[in-house]
């Protein structure tokens, strides 16, 4: 059963933001620490810190041979059985990374060349060197370091959905950063089928890593090999062609030199500026965040159907009465709109000491799109906030002033405010403007209209319905994030 299910959520994993596994068995995506390098947000600082400090931590002790300290950091890393992610047939029971997968890490790290001469520098690179690790491990270590955050993140999403929270639940082994040590505590978590639930963001997740062995040997260092044989004119791999060029094809470079981890990491230490140009080079590059369509492949659920959450909003009655309904379907239909652009929303947001509440703030990590352009124009908008106004009758100077006291530099100066309909549209958009010029943030104004347009123009993006097959293509072209619509009013704002 979904957690979606368990909890009576009235929802689907297109509007959720977190991974939508089963409370039993597991899911088949893993925490790829590369994702989270590359959030720009405090959660995302913060499980930054954690990463890094901790794995510092390691690789200092097994320089110095220090092993009771590599013991100690290294054996508090359990199976994290509560996120239900990775490859267990049947009922979650870790993926291996149990006492003694623990040991055998610990003794693989100290005894390996690639970590005592500096090759390895982060966590994911102990997946192209040591035996037995791959991403499942990866994913599970990190889940460990992380729990901190993703306790925190748990509890954020059971506030916005209404999942219950118990006391006194263990929390498990947390990294302290600033320490350098494990606490163990007891905090609150919800509980599903007698066990303690820990939520993923969707962000995080992939289902392969985004630096790959592979990938590495195939267009890294077999390429290497290639040069070096054809350029020694000893080589017996080397077949002259016609027009006189010496060629070596990669598959007599698998041949002489292999290609598993061993030899892998065997060429690699001799060569050790090939996988550093490799690693900076994948660092560089944002992944890209699973779709939509590949969570539905892997967790058997369906696509979001957008007129579906578009109809929801449409279909609440303007008023008071009804302004929550009204809230909860905005949330739901932009969550699923928006993703991966923005992502963490997180209801009725209290700042300046409780005095102001924001009704949804997302946490923008956008790599692409229009949520990018705001950032790389210089427009503030780490957090993007949106204001929901239920009104059966206009909105006005009050509601927009509402928002743009929201902003600050450090939080984000956009946001958005969803409203019914306008009797003078052109009026308040040009309101909208007067605010942009005055320095005070710059607000786009949303109507049902305006919403039932950006859905249109997803929908005719991805070209699928939710009765369709999955398409053979990517389900989400770049296109998409571009929304036309939030470009059209965002230029009319400082034009």
């Amino acid at each position: 059963m979904r957690v979606s299910e368990y909890y009576n959520l009235g929802r689907s994993q297109g509007t959720l933001d977190f991974v939508d596994v089963d409370t039993v068995n597991d899911v088949r995506v893993y925490i790829d620490p590369s994702t989270i390098r590359h959030l720009a947000d405090d959660w995302g600082r913060e499980c930054i810190i954690m990463l890094t400090t901790f794995f510092d931590s390691v690789l200092d002790s097994v320089k110095v041979g220090d092993k009771s300290r590599t013991t100690y950091l290294l054996g508090n890393l359990g199976e994290p059985n509560e996120t239900h992610l990775g490859i267990s047939r049947g009922k979650s029971a870790g993926r291996g990374f149990g006492k003694q997968m623990s040991v055998e890490f610990a003794a693989k790290l100290a005894q390996s060349k690639a970590a005592q001469t500096g090759l390895i520098e982060d966590l994911e690179d102990t997946a192209f060197f040591l035996d037995r690790v791959d991403k499942d491990i990866i994913s599970d270590i990190t889940t460990n370091i992380i729990r901190g955050p993703l306790i925190t993140y748990t509890q954020q999403m059971a506030g916005v959905h209404g999942i219950r929270l118990f006391d006194g639940i263990s929390s498990g082994p947390v990294w302290n950063p600033r320490s350098l040590e494990w606490e163990q505590g007891y905090t609150q978590l919800p509980v599903a089928d007698g066990e303690k639930l820990l939520l993923v963001p969707k962000v995080i997740v992939r289902r392969d890593m985004h630096l790959s062995r592979n990938d590495y040997y195939r267009n890294y260092l077999a390429p290497t090999l290639q040069a070096e044989e054809e350029s020694n004119l000893e080589s017996k791999l080397v077949r002259i062609l016609k027009d006189g060029r010496r060629k070596v094809t990669k598959e007599d470079i698998r041949k002489e030199y292999g290609s598993s981890k061993p030899a892998v990491t065997r060429e690699t230490l001799k060569r050790p500026s090939v996988y550093a140009h490799y690693r900076d080079t994948k660092k560089s590059i944002a992944p890209t965040p699973i779709s939509h369509r590949e969570l539905s492949e892997v967790g058997n659920t369906p696509l979001p159907d957008y007129e579906a959450l578009l109809q929801a909003v449409l279909e609440t009655p303007p008023g008071k009465a009804d302004a929550g309904k009204y809230h909860s379907n905005v949330e739901a239909l932009m969550t699923a709109l928006f993703y991966p652009s923005l992502s963490m929303p997180e209801m009725e947001e209290e700042i300046h000491e409780g005095r102001k509440r924001i009704d949804i703030s997302y946490t923008n990590n956008a790599v692409d799109g229009f949520f990018r352009f705001l950032t790389r124009h210089k427009i503030p908008s780490k957090y993007v906030f949106i204001e929901c106004k239920n009104y059966g009758h206009d909105v006005t100077n009050p509601e927009l002033d509402q928002l743009s006291s929201r902003f600050s530099p450090l939080r984000g100066q956009f946001g958005i405010l969803a409203c019914r309909s306008f009797a003078d549209k052109s009026r308040f958009l040009t309101r909208c403007r007067d605010t942009a010029l005055d320095y005070r943030g710059y607000v786009i104004a949303l109507d049902d209209g305006d919403l039932t347009q950006i859905v249109a123009d997803v929908m005719g993006a991805i070209n699928w319905k939710p009765s369709d097959p999955p398409p053979s293509e990517p389900e989400i072209p770049p296109r998409i994030h571009d929304y036309p619509l939030l470009h059209a009013r965002l230029k009319a704002l400082v034009s």
